[in-house]
Formats: structure tokens, C-alpha cells, sequence
């Protein structure tokens, strides 16, 4: 698989991550962990080189299981974890990136990812209590003691990532992206085009729904955190049907599949975009990476931005309360 750089700083990626949270967290039921090893070994075995895992996934076992699946060639990957929440009984509570609670994540979570160092650290959600000047000096200092290679952002706003870049650079930006959430692209990507920051971006299959495996009569667990976002309630299930219909449409011309095209949408906006689809099936995750196979021409993304432009979607992407927690 062909790579990419993220930022200035020389990290190199694989065009596609996997994106490793559902394989222990997020969607029920929980695979089994050894079959979720072999997905990841099978996925480097593929040419994939970037795995993405944070403690709070689980929380930590996602951790322990991304540890365990790439220990065997662990200096040939790039692993980004990420800190910024409480933990408390098991579940998050609340953000958490004061400069001591960072320290203490970072020792916890090379331990369970077996390793000496992270490649890729993110602050998972901005702290509104501590100044990300802070957060930056003490991502910083773990750089020079050689803990941490790169520090990134996720779902930050562009003026928090100027202040943070300010005092180190950031590498990358992990946030939603894709066909279905465009949001990034009024503010956030022109300043990480300007600072010379990668853009990681997450959910890039819509959780599922740009698969074109959802319709209205669609359900889902309680215990699947899909049942609790906007955008995958029965009636905007139904109403943003017109968006998986333009994928088809493409799909068939060029005899893929829906997220392939939205996937190769992703990485067609520019050279230092690598999404990170997270799946726990060896099929999907093969699909998924003949996405990096696929070539847009100038013409079908002017009538996919046509088309797509003309798509009213529904629902928002998250309820209020977690809204609030983006920084956007």
C-alpha cells in the first residue's frame, strides 16, 4: 500500500488506518480478541501500518489488544493512542488533561500497548480547564525524553490548534470527515493546509451508514452508541438515503463498492488526508483497503461536490450534550 506523510514532522502512514475501537468498545456484541489479533495482523500483512487505539476504548483493553496484535513488528507500525479523559467505574468520566494526568496515561498506556514509545499521541477531546498552551508544553517535554514522537489533536478548533502548534508543532488532526459530515472543511482544513498538519479523519464511513447497509427499518441495541445519535434514528435512517444512493450510483460505474468511493472521495481532497476505517470482519477490512486502489478523475469529483451539494442530510452527528465536548 502506498503511504503518506502527516505534517512536516516526517511521519509516515499508510494511505488507509485502521481504526481499532470497535474491536473492544462502541459496538456490541465485543468480537473475540483473537480473532481481533488476526484482523490486525492480517491488516499490516496487507500493508497497512497504522493503527489507532485510545485508553479510554474499553476502557484499555483496546489498548492491551492493539499491544498485543503488532508486538511482533511493533518498530515497522505507527500506533496513536490518545489521553484526555477521566475513568471512573469503568466508564469516561468527563475530560482530563491536566499535565500530571497526562504523564500518568502515557506510562499506563505504553505499558499496555508494549512499547517504549508513542508514535502518534493525541489529545482526544480539548480540556475547557486547562490551557492547551499547557497541554502542548507537557506532550512537549515527553518528546524530548523520547516517550512521544508526534502530538496531535482531535476535534479541535482551528484557534486551539494555532495556540497548540504555537508550542509544539502538531503532526496531525484526528476528526469526522467524510461525504456525510463536511463541516471540516470551512475553517479546519485550510488551517492545516496553512500550518502543514495532517487531517486523520475518523468515522470516514459514517459509522456505517455511507456502507449503504442501513435503511429505515434499521435497529439498533441499546448498547450500540449508534442508538443514541441523531443521524441514525428510523426517519434520518430513511431521509438521507439520497447520499448512499449517489455512492451506489458511482460505485457501479466504476465496479466498486459504496465505501470504496467514499473512501477514495477521502483521499482524493488531499495528500496528507490518511482515514482510518475501523471494522472486526477481514472482508471489510480488504474492501476498505481496495479503496486505495481507486482513482477519481477531476470530473467525478466536481459531480460528486455537484451532487452532494444538493443533499439535505438530517439529524445532527451528535446529541447536544456531546456536541459541546468537539471544540468546534
Amino acid at each position: 500500500m502506498k503511504t503518506r506523510k502527516l505534517g512536516n514532522n516526517g511521519l509516515e502512514v499508510s494511505s488507509i488506518g485502521l481504526g481499532c475501537m470497535g474491536m473492544s468498545f462502541g459496538y456490541l456484541p465485543i468480537p473475540d480478541r483473537n480473532e481481533m489479533i488476526q484482523v490486525i495482523r492480517s491488516a499490516y500483512e496487507m500493508g497497512e501500518i497504522f493503527f489507532d487505539t485510545a485508553e479510554v476504548y474499553g476502557p484499555y483493553t483496546n489498548e492491551e489488544l492493539v499491544g498485543e496484535a503488532v508486538a511482533p513488528f511493533r518498530d515497522k507500525v505507527v500506533i496513536a493512542t490518545k489521553f484526555g479523559f477521566n475513568i471512573s467505574d469503568g466508564k469516561q468520566a468527563g475530560t482530563n488533561s491536566r499535565p500530571e494526568h497526562i504523564r500518568q496515561v502515557v506510562e499506563e498506556s505504553l505499558k499496555r500497548l508494549k512499547t517504549d514509545y508513542i508514535d502518534l499521541l493525541y489529545q482526544h477531546r480539548v480540556d475547557p480547564n486547562v490551557p492547551i498552551e499547557d497541554v502542548a508544553g507537557t506532550v512537549k517535554d515527553l518528546i524530548l525524553e523520547g516517550k512521544v514522537k508526534h502530538f496531535g489533536l482531535s476535534e479541535a478548533g482551528a484557534k486551539t490548534i494555532r495556540r497548540a502548534h504555537a508550542v509544539q508543532p502538531v503532526t496531525a488532526l484526528q476528526s469526522e470527515y467524510s461525504l456525510w459530515w463536511r463541516h471540516p472543511e470551512t475553517e479546519i482544513i485550510p488551517t492545516l493546509e496553512e500550518l502543514g498538519i495532517g487531517f486523520v479523519p475518523f468515522s470516514p464511513l459514517g459509522k456505517g451508514y455511507l456502507t449503504g447497509s442501513f435503511n429505515k427499518q434499521t435497529t439498533f441495541s441499546k448498547d450500540d452508541f449508534r442508538s443514541k445519535l441523531p443521524r441514525f434514528t428510523q426517519d434520518a435512517l430513511d431521509a438521507n438515503q439520497a447520499i448512499v444512493g449517489l455512492l451506489k450510483k458511482i460505485a457501479d460505474e466504476k465496479e466498486a463498492t459504496p465505501a470504496q468511493i467514499a473512501l477514495a472521495w477521502l483521499l482524493a481532497q488531499k495528500p496528507w488526508i490518511a482515514p482510518i476505517p475501523g471494522t472486526t470482519k477481514l472482508h471489510r477490512l480488504k474492501e476498505n483497503l481496495g479503496a486505495a486502489k481507486i482513482q477519481l478523475t477531476d470530473e467525478e469529483l466536481k459531480n460528486i461536490d455537484e451532487a452532494s451539494s444538493k443533499i439535505k442530510l438530517t439529524g445532527n452527528r451528535y446529541p447536544e450534550e456531546l456536541e459541546r465536548t468537539t471544540g468546534l
